[in-house]
């Protein structure tokens, strides 16, 4: 992204020398390794890592799963670093949208009531519920199924429901995780392209990948490797370097 473009846009992710170190018997094992990183708001950036890199343990942080153990994370300006698990899921709900390998639809619920699921938990009145849920139903192409139960839909189906699910709350962050690791090629494509729709409609999405090929469909591109950042830049400068 041209510097000119993050002068306009305000950070939504700021990691500061962010550790995350698990002790294993006597030896510290460093996860995350004086990671620093922003993201701006309207960005698509792919984190890609092989396994046992860090990525997923950085996916935590960014997500508020988890904390680090030192270091800053700012989220939409305010500090997620040290926040207690109660405030960690308020954050959760209230800004980031996640989208998952395996779906995590529950199997006795509808697509409306699994769509409606975060917004029940955040709070949100009933009517209003389910007007954002078949709001976010129709985004994805899948109104019309909203009847059916998860089984009775393909992968790819399953996977739109997921992101319908992730846009109910209308996020400042959508984050992916392997979101076409269960999916065969061509679904893949259709929804990375669907992902690519919503950055272009202004959604900013970090999505976290083991596979270099997936991490070219975004715009940005941070390579973990040893719990480090070993490359931050354009999709086209990291294509030049695999």
């Amino acid at each position: 992204m041209a510097e000119t473009d993050n002068k306009i846009r305000e950070p939504l992710i700021e990691l500061k020398d962010i550790y995350k170190i698990y002790q294993m018997g006597e030896e510290a094992v460093h996860a995350n390794d004086g990671i620093t990183l922003t993201i701006y708001q309207g960005e698509f950036v792919a984190i890609v890592g092989k396994s046992g890199s860090g990525k997923s343990t950085l996916m935590n942080i960014i997500g508020a799963l988890d904390v680090p153990t030192f270091g800053e994370y700012f989220l939409g300006g305010e500090d997620v670093s040290d926040m207690e698990d109660d405030e960690l899921a308020e954050i959760r709900n209230k800004m980031i949208g996640f989208i998952f390998q395996q779906y995590n639809l529950l199997p006795k619920l509808n697509l409306l009531e699994n769509v409606e699921l975060p917004l029940l938990y955040a709070g949100v009145p009933a009517e209003e519920r389910k007007e954002r849920a078949f709001a976010s139903l129709e985004r994805v192409g899948l109104k019309e199924k909203w009847k059916n139960m998860p089984s009775q839909l393909s992968g790819g189906q399953q996977q739109r429901v997921s992101i319908a699910r992730a846009l109910a709350g209308n996020p400042s962050l959508i984050l992916a995780d392997e979101p076409t690791g269960a999916l065969d090629s061509k679904t893949s494509r259709e929804v990375l392209n669907f992902l690519k729709k919503l950055n272009e409609e202004g959604n900013t999405i970090v999505m976290i990948t083991h596979d270099s090929s997936i991490a070219l469909e975004a715009r940005r591109v941070v390579q973990i490797y040893d719990g480090k950042i070993n490359f931050d830049g354009d999709v086209n400068e990291y294509a030049a370097v695999l």
